[in-house]
């Protein structure tokens, strides 16, 4: 009785419909995470000396302000990298350049 429970549990795992939607899902997500990775590689602001660069907490400051919903800051090589939410409500990743705060498009 013990072996024809392991042979109905393995044929559970291998009959399981699950199975393909938990793959499909990962690779979903796995695609998903590697394009938002590289979506802002065109993304340059101009250079400037690191001494130059007024703080983040400005920024944040500025964008609250103006309404924005701040969840991250992040930097890069040449700008500060912003994920928000606009006044509109848009979920957003933007831009700007750190000296000035002008918003940095594609």
């Amino acid at each position: 009785m013990h072996c024809a429970q392991c042979v109905a549990h393995e044929s559970l795992k291998e009959n399981n419909p699950m199975t393909p939607w938990i793959t499909r899902i990962a690779a979903l997500a796995l695609a998903a995470s590697a394009g938002t990775a590289f979506a802002h590689s065109k993304v340059e602001c101009k250079a400037h000396p690191k001494s130059e660069w007024r703080p983040h907490t400005e920024l944040e400051k500025k964008l609250t302000e103006e309404g924005w919903k701040v969840r991250r800051m992040e930097r890069t090589d040449t700008c500060y990298e912003v994920y928000a939410k606009t006044p509109d409500g848009k979920r957003v990743e933007a831009f700007f350049d750190p000296k000035t705060f002008e918003r940095v498009e594609e």
